[in-house]
């Protein structure tokens, strides 16, 4: 086979925030596939905070991205050759395809999609493994009840905006914190949040007793740091707090920053609960045939931020931590 596979290698690990240099470009032969492995190529890939703990030598609910290894990412693309026997030429699949314009193993933890059903990136989004991270840490973790209020941080981004929608599904007060008035009006006028706060502009505490003024029933926190200290101070009574990300600390070259209001949680016989979305694998057919129904319906929406080119990778992944990125986003190989 004659093509050449383009490649983001993990080049070393980062201290603080990654850069072009941390990882290396490469270019090489593609071969053909092994028995039970398949040749796909990579359509759309999906950038996520979670790839930022990826590069870091610690332990963690998945193994660190070696260095010289091919930078691990989600993605969608086509089969275009198969010695596998679940997985023939012209499929298309869901998976860990890494950062490349061809993947070439064996399809381990993969999945067939449906181009004609949704638009290949909806499945990074909605109907991916951001779509289930929205779905399960809101309604197994955060256990939202009709007439809660349930606040988010990172509200405009890939995970808040979708939990967001599926606490107004299910009867929520919900306000969301996000960083600019642009998003902040998308929040209320398309996806009808009943408030939202911008941290760039205003005071997060005060605009939360605005906002809620008979407390947070559930916290869902993306961000963490400040953010996270506001909140704890409005909890209600037995307020469930799901930590989903925190990429203020993501970066951090020192400590992370825990709460210091955490004594809250005491006060008010809450609780905090992390979250990692593959304690829930057996689950999945559940969460996707609602997401499915609720966007055939209209009563979700989806928002997608793609940027294309392989090449752009390590620049367009900075976006997830300037704030930059508006909605889930996606690199189109």
């Amino acid at each position: 086979m004659s093509q050449i596979n383009r490649q983001f290698l993990l080049a070393k690990r980062p201290i603080g925030t990654p850069s072009r240099d941390t990882f290396e470009f490469v270019e090489q032969p593609l071969g053909e596939p092994g028995p039970n492995q398949i040749l796909v190529k990579v359509e759309y890939l999906s950038l996520d905070p979670a790839m930022r703990g990826w590069m870091n030598d610690a332990k963690s609910y998945i193994p660190p991205v070696g260095i010289g290894e091919v930078m691990r990412a989600l993605g969608v693309g086509k089969v275009i050759a198969s010695r596998h026997p679940n997985y023939a030429e012209g499929d298309y699949v869901n998976g860990a395809l890494g950062v490349q314009a061809y993947y070439l193993d064996e399809p381990k933890g993969f999945y067939k999609v449906d181009p004609n059903q949704a638009p290949l990136p909806r499945y990074l989004s909605a109907l991916g493994m951001t779509g289930m991270t929205a779905y399960f840490a809101l309604l197994a973790v955060g256990e939202p009840k009709p007439g809660d209020t349930v606040v988010l941080s990172g509200a405009a981004g890939a995970v808040g905006s979708v939990a967001g929608q599926i606490a107004k599904i299910k009867g929520c007060r919900v306000v969301g914190i996000a960083g600019g008035a642009d998003k902040c009006r998308f929040l209320i006028e398309e996806l009808g949040f009943d408030g939202a706060i911008d941290y760039k502009s205003e005071d997060v505490a005060a605009s939360l007793k605005r906002e809620c003024p008979k407390g947070v029933d559930v916290y869902f926190d993306n961000v963490g740091g400040d953010i996270l200290d506001a909140v704890l101070t409005r909890l209600s009574v037995g307020a469930r707090v799901v930590i989903c990300g925190a990429i203020s600390q993501y970066n951090n070259k020192e400590a992370v920053k825990g709460p210091a209001n955490y004594l809250s949680l005491l006060v008010n016989r809450a609780r905090m609960q992390g979250m990692v979305v593959t304690d829930y694998v057996s689950r999945y057919p559940e969460a996707m045939k609602d997401m499915a129904g609720w966007l055939q319906s209209g009563e979700l929406k989806s928002k997608e931020d793609i940027v294309e080119g392989l090449e752009t990778f390590p620049e367009t992944l900075m976006k997830l931590f300037t704030g930059e990125n508006f909605g889930k986003l996606v690199l189109k190989v």
